[in-house]
């Protein structure tokens, strides 16, 4: 394993732990730990961002070009990945099937348009 993998490794598991705990703590109402949540949360996604910076630096790529194509990309990831989430919600909280799904099989639409997007066609 090269050493660069293992950093990301470490650096990954330390920031989704912390983002996961963080985001439990605060969408939990019974924990009553909102704040430290929202706290931890955010501490987990510094740690992420570093491991992409860390990860690039020791791999010798270029930094990350922001543009126009780029943020759209995100963008359209977020939606898609919320599309899901609520799909989620409806079908599992809410008792609301069909409305769920749809909105579900949507989301996924969306996350798999991100592929070609960012890889292209060839």
């Amino acid at each position: 394993m090269k050493k660069s993998s293992f950093v990301a490794m470490i650096l990954g598991t330390i920031g989704g732990i912390l983002f996961a705990l963080g985001m439990c703590m605060a969408l939990i109402p019974e924990w009553n730990a909102f704040r430290p949540g929202v706290i931890m949360g955010a501490a987990g996604a510094v740690v992420l961002l570093i491991m992409v910076l860390v990860w690039r630096k020791m791999e010798n790529k270029e930094p990350i070009h922001v543009s126009g194509k780029t943020i759209g990309i995100v963008l359209l990831g977020i939606i898609g990945a919320l599309l899901l989430g609520v799909g989620m919600c409806l079908t599992m909280v809410w008792s609301n099937m069909i409305l769920g799904i749809v909105i579900g099989i949507v989301g996924i639409v969306v996350l798999l348009c991100v592929i070609p997007l960012t890889k292209g066609l060839q």
